[in-house]
């Protein structure tokens, strides 16, 4: 059988504590049988010494790309960067503060696309947080929610796969993952979750800070419902019921910890549709969220 090839993109913005250690979990990586071609990573208008470090590692990795952007032009951007820069049609995205968590993530995660009707595939996604915190608490139960859900309906987001059919992001909306997923999915294609794909992620450690993190995720989904029809499975009752389920058996039931996290989410969720109703534009370029970039 012929390798399976595959590019790698990362898109950066003021990642100097975490932009090395992203990296390298990717040439740690057992993939038997795949072949990385190319890790394109895109950095837009940092100014922490981001470039500085990507540079630096340039000389140790002979497929690793480099591609920065003057001016900061939001996360649609720099993707539509490195897919116009890729040269092979399997491509994931890797956040530049994540990371591989076990040494066959990356294998799990594409491995199903020695099957060519698979279109994308999704990975699972594990917060460092503490969990003795409630808001570090509330970051599990998201993860783990997303994680039950995405075992009854694949709920695609954070670490992704995906076969590139040319559709290009918009700048003026997020919701990335959704709207490739979309037109895979109206081209026939299959979309899947990988719970063996594991990706080591930081979520916030404020309650502002998730906030700001759960309004704008929210914005996203919540446009792509009223503007395509598009259905979001984290706002059905049926599957959120089975995921609610399985997050209880994954953390316990802590009915206190677990009552502020859905408070929360229902704030960010209300909070999401006041936004659109009044009318503000959704936005590509945000504030970053800075107390998730502590890996």
């Amino acid at each position: 059988m012929t390798d399976l090839e595959i590019a790698i993109g990362i898109c950066a913005y003021n990642e100097v504590q975490n932009i090395e250690r992203c990296i390298r979990s990717i040439y740690t990586q057992k993939i038997p049988g795949i072949k990385v071609r190319e890790v394109l990573v895109v950095s837009s208008g940092s100014t922490d010494g981001t470039d500085d470090v990507i540079r630096g590692l340039l000389p140790e990795f002979d497929n690793l790309v480099f591609i920065p952007q003057e001016k900061r032009e939001g996360k649609n951007s720099a993707i539509n960067c490195y897919l116009d820069n890729k040269t092979c049609e399997v491509v994931v995205m890797l956040n530049a503060d994540n990371l591989f968590g076990e040494e066959d993530s990356l294998y799990h995660l594409v491995s199903p696309f020695f099957e060519s009707d698979v279109g994308m595939v999704g990975g699972h996604p594990v917060p460092t947080n503490d969990k003795k915190d409630k808001v570090g608490f509330a970051t599990h139960m998201l993860w783990s929610m997303h994680h039950n859900l995405a075992m009854v309906y694949p709920k695609i987001g954070e670490l992704v796969a995906f076969r590139d059919i040319g559709t290009r992001l918009p700048l003026d909306q997020q919701s990335d993952e959704d709207l490739i997923r979309m037109n895979l999915e109206n081209a026939g294609y299959r979309c899947l979750y990988a719970p063996g794909a594991i990706v080591l992620n930081r979520g916030p450690e404020t309650e502002e800070d998730f906030m700001k993190q759960r309004i704008r995720v929210n914005i996203g989904e919540v446009n792509m419902k009223r503007k395509f029809d598009y259905d979001i499975p984290s706002w059905n009752k049926k599957y959120l019921f089975k995921a609610a389920l399985g997050t209880i058996k994954d953390l316990g039931f802590h009915p206190f910890k677990m009552l502020y996290a859905l408070r929360l989410e229902m704030r960010a969720r209300s909070e999401a549709e006041r936004h659109i109703d009044s009318g503000e534009a959704d936005m590509n370029v945000w504030d970053p969220v800075k107390t998730t970039k502590k890996l």
